[in-house]
């Protein structure tokens, strides 16, 4: 009988009358050492699962290598040049139960998968008889591709990860087929690669769970001052939506959510609010959502709301957002009801280059909509990208234009990438189509480097007009010129970036949080 076979039906001879022990493992973060942008945050992901499968009778546990290890950085001999945050590969196995049955793994960046497809090979090593899940997006993007690399895999599970888990579950316990489980991918026993129907999206999603946080998790990385976006005393994790309605060419997230986009109930996101405040007296909401505002009446009932019930609470919203309901009387109910940051997302300056990549903005709207937040007292930050297939000098220097407008008139960061080809996205799979994109390790580390590394000037780019230097040093360009500007003409924002800087729990924006990340870290030898 075929390995994997053998522990399913082990597994199912084990479960009669209970349920299957789970541990759900989240890898560290993998970055190059010259990198800035190491985001340490806490795992809704892991937490809404967990939050399900409690429900539905498990009790797994987690061993999460980056709450465990905050601040701890080493080497990875295998790949020069790289830093693993969090616990160490000895570490993280020496924390997984040794009777763990299924061990499921988050899996979520394409950027990071040579390094974490290692660790779940080590991890096979010590738990032959378990069975490996894994999901997030980059399994969802590359199923396949991903179970081949690495043969410890089981399954694959695709797009939202709740009810998938729990369906294999109770498939394995049951001893049926996993042909049988709705959106997941693995491989047959002749080696032939299945994959189930579609990706079934959860229909209500206020009718989940709200997330189950360890006991002493968000603490620590409150006391280590992390979080997604800027920083706060007590920064809180939530996501209102799911999904994305938009199709951007570029964006891998209609593979992983289609464009279904689901809202939770308005009452339902205020009672969690209301409980995070009471509770853990949470200082800031920072929303994960990956378009949290979308449809007007919805976000004006909601703060209308949480102003009639005085929840006082800071709100951030460091995911780039889009800007059509964005107009004076949203940005007036958002600044009421206490929200200190928000980051638009324009991507480019060029009209030729958003319509090239599907990005159905108005530059002018967005502008007036940007302008009006900071005349509202919010902190701005725009997302820009540089470099995409087609783009030319000329649209280039229209976004440098159209972000350093946007610092002159009181934004306070930009944050300018090159293009990434990300799996899952169209422009990823024409690419790889054409042969431009080759799967395998050096394509993912440069997805890791590209935008972290920003003294490295021959990085491998997708645009045929720029060189990576020339792309780089425009990136570099928009980013020094912005602050330049910014701190000229807003000089107070130089005392405040060295007081935060100095202090334990403040940072305005994503730069100073960053700043300060890099200077706690703390290296260490893995063997320790």
């Amino acid at each position: 009988m075929e390995p994997r076979a053998n522990r399913l039906h082990a597994l199912h001879q084990a479960a009669r009358g209970r349920k299957l022990r789970v541990t759900l493992v989240r890898p560290p973060v993998f970055f190059h050492k010259r990198s800035l942008s190491n985001e340490a945050t806490p795992s809704l992901a892991l937490a809404y699962i967990t939050a399900f499968l409690r429900h539905n009778g498990y009790d797994p546990l987690w061993v999460d290598a980056m709450a465990e290890g905050l601040n701890q950085t080493w080497e990875l001999d295998r790949y020069p040049g790289f830093l693993g945050h969090g616990l160490t590969l000895e570490q993280l196995l020496a924390r997984i139960p040794a009777d763990s049955e299924v061990i499921g793994f988050h899996a979520m960046f394409s950027s990071e998968w040579p390094m974490v497809r290692d660790l779940i090979m080590a991890v096979r090593a010590r738990f032959p008889q378990a069975l490996f899940v894994a999901g997030g997006e980059h399994l969802t993007a590359l199923t396949e591709y991903s179970l081949r690399d690495c043969p410890a895999l089981d399954v694959g599970a695709r797009g939202e990860g709740e009810q998938r888990l729990l369906d294999i579950l109770e498939t394995v316990s049951a001893g049926g087929s996993l042909a049988t489980v709705d959106g997941i991918g693995f491989l047959d026993t002749a080696g032939h690669y299945q994959e189930t129907s579609g990706l079934p999206r959860i229909r209500n999603i206020s009718q989940l769970p709200w997330p189950h946080w360890p006991e002493g998790y968000l603490e620590a990385f409150w006391k280590s001052g992390k979080s997604y976006g800027p920083q706060s005393a007590r920064d809180m994790p939530m996501l209102w939506t799911r999904g994305c309605p938009f199709r951007c060419s570029f964006c891998s997230n209609p593979n992983m959510w289609t464009s279904r986009y689901a809202m939770r109930e308005v009452d339902d996101v205020l009672a969690e609010i209301k409980h995070h405040v009471t509770t853990r007296n949470v200082t800031t909401i920072q929303l994960y959502d990956l378009t949290a505002i979308v449809k007007k009446r919805w976000i004006i009932e909601l703060l209308e709301k949480m102003l009639a019930q005085d929840i006082r609470v800071n709100l951030a919203f460091p995911a780039g957002t889009r800007s059509e309901v964005l107009d004076d009387e949203v940005l007036t109910l958002l600044k009421k009801a206490g929200t200190t940051y928000i980051s638009y997302a324009p991507e480019s300056g060029s009209p030729r280059v958003l319509a090239l990549v599907g990005k159905r903005i108005d530059l002018d709207a967005i502008f007036r909509s940007i302008h009006a937040a900071v005349r509202h007292g919010l902190t701005v930050r725009i997302n820009m990208v540089l470099g995409f297939p087609g783009e030319r000098r000329g649209d280039v220097l229209r976004s440098l234009w159209f972000g350093l407008r946007c610092m002159y008139i009181g934004v306070d960061e930009i944050q300018p990438y090159i293009f990434m080809p990300f799996p899952g996205s169209e422009m990823f799979r024409t690419l790889l189509a054409t042969g431009k994109i080759e799967l395998g390790d050096p394509y993912f580390l440069t997805l890791n480097t590209l935008n972290t590394d920003v003294t490295n000037l021959s990085h491998r780019v997708f645009n045929e007009q720029m060189r990576p230097g020339e792309l780089t040093f425009y990136r570099l360009l928009l980013t020094l010129i912005s602050y330049f500007v910014g701190y000229i003409f807003h000089p107070s924002r130089i005392v405040r970036t060295i007081r935060n800087i100095r202090s334990e729990h403040d940072a305005a924006n994503v730069f100073e949080h960053r700043l300060k990340d890099a200077l706690r870290r703390k290296k260490i030898t893995p063997n320790h």
